[in-house]
């Protein structure tokens, strides 16, 4: 039993240990691999994993030996899964092991565009206060989170969780997802016109498929409110880059908290790189170490359970 990691690194930069993987056969691990060497180091493997690594349907086809696809991540969308189910490819994800951390990054993304700790920080250490003539300063505004609304766009494992963290602010939550079915303790479900237009802040934590991919674009971020936050933990490709940092220069809304981008790492020419009162984090919501070690416990029993006949966590 071949098996081979395409993209090990960020999963386990060396913290980690991929010895139970390794009992379950023959394994190869790459911290990183270009597209030009994806079949040449997977053409032997029964089992890949992958993380960022594109697995396309070319890519799938030049495979011959290749039963199962392991996704280190929740999003799948680097694998052309249509073509592993023509091929009788079965893909498998994690889709449980960031939850917690991904509520966590939410809100302190949101509290640095509430309280702007960070800015703050760097300012004292600029000598802003020691030159002071008051005992304190701000600048901006600083935005109390108890009493505004909250939206959640996708309301799955990590939207709930967001959800519970802000009701412990008193936030009020207005969630959106596919099948809107029960109630919401202190909210309600809305339609995405009613979350945008009422919401004070809105947190996307849908998945990216042709469906979603530009959800938030000028029309949309046209009808929040100017004193309004936009979250993305998502992914990257639910945000049209151009539109929001337009709407972000011009005032339409009030700040940008994002954990993703359309390509990562971005491109200097990203307008958001520019763009006001937009603070952007490296892909992190999901790399806490124990986050890290759960993904890869999950990732091993996917892989063994698949070798028993019985796959989980089954995408395609």
């Amino acid at each position: 039993m071949h098996i081979v990691i395409l993209d090990a690194f960020t999963a386990n930069p060396g913290d980690l240990s991929w010895d139970a993987l390794a009992a379950l056969g023959t394994l190869a691990v790459h911290d990183r691999t270009d597209d030009a060497d994806i079949v040449r180091r997977a053409r032997d493997a029964r089992i890949v994993l992958t993380n960022k690594t594109v697995l396309s349907r070319d890519v799938i086809a030049a495979l011959p030996e290749l039963e199962c696809i392991c996704v280190l991540a929740t999003g799948y969308n680097v694998v052309d899964v249509a073509a592993a189910k023509e091929r009788g490819v079965t893909v498998c994800n994690v889709p449980e092991y960031s939850t917690p951390n991904v509520a966590q990054a939410v809100f302190a993304l949101i509290l640095e565009l509430t309280n702007r700790t960070g800015h703050h920080d760097g300012t004292v250490h600029e000598g802003r206060w020691a030159a002071c003539e008051d005992f304190c300063y701000w600048d901006g505004d600083l935005v109390e989170l108890a009493g505004l609304t909250l939206g959640i766009v996708g309301y799955g494992r990590i939207g709930q969780a967001v959800a519970r963290v802000g009701r412990a602010f008193d936030m009020r939550i207005l969630a959106h997802r596919r099948s809107a079915a029960g109630t919401i303790e202190g909210g309600a479900y809305a339609d995405l016109d009613r979350l945008f237009g009422e919401s004070d802040i809105v947190s996307l934590h849908c998945p990216l498929t042709p469906d979603t991919k530009d959800l938030v674009n000028a029309a949309r971020l046209a009808t929040m409110k100017r004193t309004a936050f936009l979250i993305n933990t998502a992914r990257g490709g639910l945000v049209n880059e151009a539109d929001l940092a337009a709407a972000l220069d011009a005032g339409t809304i009030a700040g940008a908290g994002l954990d993703v981008l359309s390509v990562e790492p971005p491109p200097a020419s990203n307008p958001l790189l520019a763009a006001r009162h937009c603070v952007i984090t490296p892909h992190i919501a999901w790399a806490t170490r124990n986050a890290r070690r759960r993904l890869i416990d999950a990732t091993v029993a996917n892989v063994r359970a698949f070798l028993v006949g019985a796959p989980r966590n089954v995408v395609a």
